[in-house]
This record gives structure tokens, C-alpha cells and sequence, in this order.
């Protein structure tokens, strides 16, 4: 099979005898995956940390770790549903990373080279404008990597190297060599030289608490030299007279074997004098810059007195129980309710410190509010944490509490106004709907539901959730089980257990809303342009585009399936005609309700663009079958 990317539709295809699927292409950090949980780690867990990654990075010296990781500070890791490991400052970023979770994959993030450019070997991008390519996802290919007067580096397969810009000394990505250096040379400098496994803005740097850029070179797409570091006139350029002007270098793309072509990259050796003394200077900048923010961050938070940061506390706790916080959530880890519920609940620009407050600890603030009636928690023995079991809504504070909510800003521009009013009128929009079953509408009709209504996912669990909390049906002993009486029993099982098997008594609660739902009649709302939403029953169906050959080497374009999204077959025919240029025709489906499209020509890829960008059809419900390819 060859993989190739179209950049014009942005659509990744597999060939494979003529034929062509769309390929959903998955990186470590590229999409947001939530944690499975959180904890902190023991001093015996601290110090087993700190042996395996002073073995995985050989540079990295006690002292560089001490700054990294501080012998004082709370560790917490974080376990991801990829069986990544995150292992991160408590109310800090992340500062490691472990691949597959046992330990022998574990890299350091951009924070903790940041704090440390010198823990790991770079290769150098000869210009700032390759940067974009890598914070797209890109790997760092070999033709591109310019070789320094001083020789090529000495490398082994599976080291860990960092990415650098000229005239930035804080790296951008950090990744894996794919072979030797002795390899790569055997190869004629050809291939894939290090395998990214994370860079500045992807899912990682973004969930981080109070991400940062360490200096003014960091953009929001690209990487460019620190103005500060160019003004200190430290910065030696690397050259090679030998090498010619570079015209290009090769960058895999996140799909696979994509060629784009951009600026050159060189390779550096961290172990130079040159860049020891670059790094030097670098550590003093970011010392001095850190001492401001902290130094900022402290006069910030002591305008508040212990008792202002407890009620700050309470406000937060609150509005999340009242938003965020959900009955399917329950039970929940106490650092994850501070992290994913707490802390983004608080007023916009303050900071949020348990250590400030009277409480000094997550586990004594909350232990504080179980003692008040409006919370229940106990301590995970094991995982020596507190964990939040129940809320009692009919509390006193809980009621009287008026959750705030977010305005959207409106811009008052005529301009932006008619622009935003042009888009409105393009914009497609598409939700996922369920209708209540034979076997489910009794759960709908004991809350005081309509079980003729159609409920999105989210809300057709709630549905469900209510029920449980009505009927008292959360397991006393484990508060992560359901038990299962006759009605929900049937509404998540009945006819869909084998006759002979018995039927289950308790189910996990993490497994209700999927199964509740899957229970339900799928339908599916089209809106476009604000006009009428349009309600229709069953999963949606996708555009297919397929192009054939006809009378010899003569190609046609059929485009079917367009109804789904609300555009009319002759218009968009008539539209089609004027684009391309060609004859177009409109025709019946035999033997099927709806409608055809016959466009003269090849134009399969310049179509799906054009459903794309001008009618907003999201890629995914685009299905393309090029017959013409052999």
C-alpha cells in the first residue's frame, strides 16, 4: 500500500488495487485524549523517576534534574487513555513522558528543555519558517539536515534529540533518530532522521496548567529567533560554503511517505564550546525571567488574605458542581476535580492556590466541605488520595448558589458583522440526535420526560442519570456501580442478552450513558445558514464522489448523496458547470430516492475541496472512489 496526502483537500488516501479510502492519520499529542486519572507519587516513586531518567538522558546532570524536578516538590502522573504516562509539577506543566508507561520510553517535554536546553543533542533548522512544518506534525527528514563544518554528528538509533531554531536556544520539538549515523550515511542521507514525538502546540503544551512561551520568538504557528538572544550578539550562525545555497529540505508529514518541501535544516552538537557557552547565557535570560514571573505571581496572590482564598475556594467549588460536574462523573479523585473542574472555574486572571488558603491542602478543604453536608469524600487507601464520592444537591449552599454564566463577546463592527453574517449564511451544521425506543421510554417517562422528544447524547444520558439518582440505585458499598432494577434493566439489556444467559444485576457507571444511548433510535439534525433545521431518522449517510471511464479514455465525475447536507442537485450542478467548465446533468437514482450528478471530466479532488470550502461538508462525510486508477 502507498500512502499519499492531497494538500488540496487535505484528504490522506491508501491505493490498493485501484481503489482508494480516506486514512485517519493518529499522533501521540496531535488530538486531545483525556486522563484516565491522576495521583501523586511516592518518595519511593520520586526517586525510581529520577533514576530512569537519568538513565534514558546520559547529559542530564543532579544539578540540571534539581531544576527540572525540585527535590520538594509534589509530582503527580497523569494516565492517558494511549497508555501515555505524564508525569508533571503539581499546579505546574508537564515535565516528562512515558510512551508505553514502563519506563523505557520516556522523554522530556519542551517545559523541562526549556529549563534545560543542555539535557539533550539538537538539530538545527537552518531557518525559522521550517519551524511551521514541524508544529503541524511534520518528522524531521534527512536531505534537509545540513551538516556543520565541524563534521556530521556521531549517533546511534532510538537517541533522543531535540529540534532547535537559529538564534533560539529553546528547542521546539524533541523526537527519536531512526538509524545511525553510520546508517544514514550507508543510505546517501536519505529517509527519515528523528521520529517527533512532541512539540511546542500540540495537545500536551495546551492542556498544560498555565502554559508559557519561554521568550518572544515562539509565535502561534512558527518559531523565530529571540529577539533578546540576537541583541546579546552571542548567536554564531552555522554555515557550510562547501554545501551551496540549500533549495529545500524534506519533511515527512503526519499522514507518512508526504514530501513538503521548505527551507533546509542543519545539525548542531550540543557538546561544542560554542554552544555551551550560547546555553550559558540562555540559562541566565531565563533565570532572570522567572524570578520576574514568580515575583509578579506572588504580589498578585497575596492581595488575598486566607480567608478571601477560601471563599475564592468555595465560589469555584460551586460553580463547578452547578457546570461542570456531572452524576456520571462520580466518584472522581480530588486532583482531578481540582484540576479539570476547580481550577477552570475560577475568575478569569487570578490565580488559585490551595496553599494560600487556611486549608493549606486539597484534602483538608475538602474534607472541610464533607463536614458542612454538602459533600461526601473518603480516603483511596491505596492510591492515599481523597476522592469525592457524592454531592448533595439539596444542601443549603448548593441551592442558594447562582452559577455565573459566560457572555459571549459581540463585536459591534458593521464590517465584522456582515462578515460573520456572510459566514452564518454558509455554515452547515449537523447534530447527532436519538429518539427514545420501545425498550428505554420508560426511563424517560419516570423523570417527567417526553419520550417523543429527540435528546442529543449528553442529554439523553442525564436522562438516565436522574433516573439512578431517583431511584437510589448507586451501589452503597461501591459508588461506581449501578445496580440494576426491572425497568433499567430492560431499558439497557432486554432483548439484547441471548436467551438461556442471564441477565446482569449491576452495571459500571462509566458503561451507562454508551449503553443507554445505543439503546435509542439514531436521527440526525441539517441546519444551514440559520434557515429551518431539517430532522431526519437514522445515522448520516456521506457524499459519494466516484469517477469511471467511459468510451475509451473519456472520464466522468459522479457526485450522489448531496441532499444529506441541503444542497439542491440542480443548482449545485449548474454551480459545478460554471467551476469547472464542463457539461454537467442531473438525473434520478435508479431504484433509489435522490438525485445524481454527472460532471464531464476527471475532477475528483478539486470537488471534494469545493463541498469543503463552500459548503461546509465536514472531510469525514466525504467517500471518494476513483475508478480510473489502476
Amino acid at each position: 500500500r502507498v500512502y499519499v496526502r492531497d494538500d488540496d483537500t487535505g484528504l490522506v488516501w491508501f491505493e490498493s488495487r485501484g481503489g482508494k479510502a480516506t486514512l485517519q492519520a493518529n499522533r501521540m499529542f496531535k488530538k486531545a485524549v483525556e486522563a484516565k486519572s491522576h495521583q501523586r507519587l511516592s518518595g519511593a516513586d520520586r526517586k525510581k523517576l529520577r533514576r530512569t531518567v537519568r538513565n534514558r538522558l546520559p547529559l542530564l546532570t543532579d544539578e540540571l534534574l534539581d531544576v527540572i524536578l525540585p527535590p520538594k516538590v509534589e509530582i503527580t502522573l497523569s494516565k492517558f487513555q494511549n497508555r501515555v504516562h505524564v508525569y508533571s509539577i503539581e499546579g505546574g506543566c508537564p515535565m516528562f513522558f512515558d510512551i508505553d508507561g514502563r519506563g523505557t520510553e520516556i522523554f522530556p517535554t519542551v517545559f523541562a528543555l526549556w529549563e534545560a536546553p543542555e539535557m539533550l543533542p539538537s538539530f538545527m533548522l537552518k531557518g525559522g519558517e521550517v519551524s511551521r512544518y514541524v508544529l503541524g506534525g511534520a518528522d524531521l527528514m534527512f536531505p534537509g539536515i545540513l551538516i556543520p563544518p565541524q563534521g556530521y554528528p556521531s549517533f546511534s538509533a532510538g537517541e533522543i534529540w531535540a529540534v532547535k531554531v537559529p538564534g533560539n536556544q529553546a528547542p521546539i520539538a524533541v523526537g527519536c533518530t531512526t538509524m545511525s549515523s553510520e546508517e544514514a550515511l550507508k543510505a546517501g542521507l536519505h529517509g527519515k532522521a528523528l521520529r517527533i514525538t512532541h512539540y511546542y502546540r500540540d495537545f500536551l503544551w495546551e492542556s498544560a496548567e498555565g502554559h508559557y512561551v519561554p521568550n518572544a520568538g515562539f509565535m502561534e504557528n512558527v518559531v523565530m529567533e529571540d529577539p533578546s538572544y540576537l541583541a546579546s550578539g552571542s548567536v554564531e550562525e552555522i554555515t557550510d560554503s562547501s554545501a551551496g545555497p540549500q533549495t529545500g529540505t524534506e519533511l515527512e508529514d503526519e499522514s507518512g511517505d508526504v514530501n513538503n518541501i521548505g527551507p533546509s535544516t542543519s545539525v548542531t552538537d550540543s557538546k561544542n564550546d560554542t554552544e555551551e557557552h550560547v546555553v550559558g547565557s540562555m540559562n541566565e535570560l531565563n533565570l532572570t525571567d522567572d524570578v520576574s514571573a514568580n515575583e509578579a505571581n506572588t504580589d498578585k496572590q497575596n492581595i488575598f488574605s486566607p480567608e478571601e482564598v477560601d471563599a475564592l475556594l468555595d465560589q469555584c467549588l460551586l460553580q463547578a458542581l452547578h457546570t461542570t460536574l456531572k452524576e456520571k462523573d462520580l466518584p472522581i479523585p480530588g486532583s482531578t476535580l481540582w484540576a479539570n473542574h476547580v481550577l477552570p472555574c475560577r475568575p478569569s486572571g487570578l490565580t488559585l492556590d490551595i496553599k494560600k488558603s487556611s486549608h493549606k491542602k486539597l484534602s483538608k478543604w475538602l474534607q472541610s466541605k464533607a463536614s458542612t453536608g454538602m459533600i461526601s469524600v473518603k480516603e483511596d487507601k491505596h492510591k492515599k488520595e481523597i476522592v469525592l464520592i457524592s454531592v448533595n444537591r439539596s444542601h443549603p449552599d448548593y441551592k442558594s448558589f447562582k452559577p455565573e454564566k459566560k457572555k459571549a463577546e459581540v463585536s459591534e463592527s458593521p464590517g465584522e458583522r456582515s462578515t460573520l453574517q456572510a459566514q452564518s449564511e454558509k455554515m452547515l451544521e449537523i447534530i447527532e440526535v436519538y429518539k427514545p425506543s420501545i425498550h428505554n421510554s420508560g426511563i424517560f417517562a419516570s423523570v417527567g420526560e417526553d419520550k417523543g422528544n429527540l435528546y442529543t447524547a449528553s442529554e439523553a444520558t442525564d436522562v438516565v442519570f436522574r433516573y439512578i439518582e431517583k431511584e437510589n440505585l448507586v451501589k452503597p458499598i461501591n459508588k461506581s456501580m449501578v445496580v440494576l432494577d426491572a425497568i433499567l434493566c430492560d431499558a439497557l439489556f432486554k432483548g439484547a442478552i441471548k436467551k438461556g444467559s442471564a441477565y446482569p444485576s449491576e452495571i459500571h457507571k462509566k458503561d451507562v450513558g454508551s449503553t443507554f444511548v445505543g439503546r435509542m433510535q439514531p436521527h440526525h439534525v441539517v441546519m444551514r445558514g440559520g434557515g429551518e433545521p431539517v430532522v431526519r431518522k437514522g445515522a448520516i449517510k456521506p457524499v459519494q464522489i466516484m469517477t469511471e471511464r467511459r468510451q475509451g479514455n473519456k472520464k466522468v465525475t459522479k457526485v450522489t448523496g448531496m441532499e444529506t447536507f441541503l444542497i439542491d442537485p440542480d443548482s449545485f450542478g449548474s454551480e459545478l458547470q460554471k467551476k469547472f467548465a464542463c457539461s454537467t446533468s442531473v438525473g434520478e437514482l435508479p431504484g433509489k430516492k435522490g438525485y445524481e450528478v454527472l460532471i464531464q471530466g476527471g475532477v475528483i479532488d478539486n470537488l471534494a475541496k469545493y463541498l469543503v470550502e463552500h459548503y461546509g461538508v465536514p472531510k469525514r462525510y466525504i467517500e471518494i472512489l476513483d475508478k480510473t486508477r489502476k
